[in-house]
């Protein structure tokens, strides 16, 4: 089959399936993963289709539509497959004795089911569905974080709790935001920026979970800039381009699998 016949089979299953994962393509059409890689860099170049860790999406994203805030049960559900991988991948880096944020985002709810259940640590948190969880279990030592009651939440991110947080030190402090980008990690409100970015200085180590849907958006108000984030962890579907110009920063970023098989996350390929 000629390069160019194989690129437009391929455009047509990502018009199929919404998604092309080069480890499929190299076994269907018998080449190397480099070889479906050039593929996909010449095809993104043409402006055919966006380039991704694992593969390729279409080039044109659905349109965002604005929604209203989650009740608590649709925020803290399952969780997609590509976020859950982030999530396990976050839970594992907790180790003996630490003292670790997780905060009140749908994927910090997603490290719950993978907390180590072997070795004792402790937990802070600013989420009343997160701390009520996790009291129970005799292994993990937990505080949460007071301060007002909000109608429309579940988080503490006021003074009483932007004050109350002041009076802990982290060994890893796990972040995340409404957007991601080359200037940092943004969210929706001030408060919420300046509590972001508070759990980041009283953190040894600040790891920032960043699912695909998150990178290259920009919010209101900037948390934490980049050179703040030690690691960094995405999915498959992240951007190329977005995370190599988050790489140039001095960035470690962690691509989460979301096979078991494939193990918990490998390095960004930089080729």
């Amino acid at each position: 089959m000629l390069a160019e016949e194989r690129r437009q089979h391929i455009l047509e299953l990502l018009a199929k399936d919404g998604r092309i994962v080069a480890k499929e393509l190299a076994g269907q059409f018998q080449l190397s993963i480099d070889s479906i890689r050039r593929d996909l860099t010449i095809m993104e170049e043409q402006g055919l289709l966006q380039k991704t860790y694992g593969g390729a999406i279409p080039l044109a994203p659905l349109p965002k539509v604005r929604t209203l805030a989650q009740p608590r049960t649709a925020r803290y559900g399952e969780g997609a497959p590509h976020q859950n991988a982030i999530s396990n991948y976050a839970a594992s880096l907790i180790q003996k004795n630490d003292t670790v944020f997780i905060g009140s985002a749908g994927i910090h709810y997603g490290m719950l089911k993978y907390l180590p259940a072997d070795v004792p640590f402790t937990v802070i948190t600013n989420s009343l569905t997160i701390a009520e969880t996790i009291r129970g279990e005799r292994h993990i030592e937990s505080y949460l974080i007071g301060g007002k009651l909000r109608s429309n939440g579940d988080s503490m991110i006021d003074t009483i709790a932007f004050e109350t947080l002041g009076k802990f030190n982290f060994d890893i402090g796990f972040i995340t935001g409404g957007g991601i980008a080359p200037n940092g990690v943004s969210t929706s409100t001030p408060e919420g920026a300046a509590f972001a970015r508070a759990v980041a200085e009283g953190s040894r180590r600040t790891i920032c979970l960043a699912p695909h849907e998150k990178i290259g958006i920009r919010m209101f108000a900037t948390s934490v800039q980049l050179e703040q984030i030690d690691l960094m962890i995405t999915d498959q579907g992240a951007p190329d381009k977005v995370i190599r110009e988050i790489e140039s920063k001095n960035v470690k970023v962690i691509v989460a699998d979301e096979d078991p098989s494939e193990g918990a996350g490998h390095e960004s390929d930089k080729s």
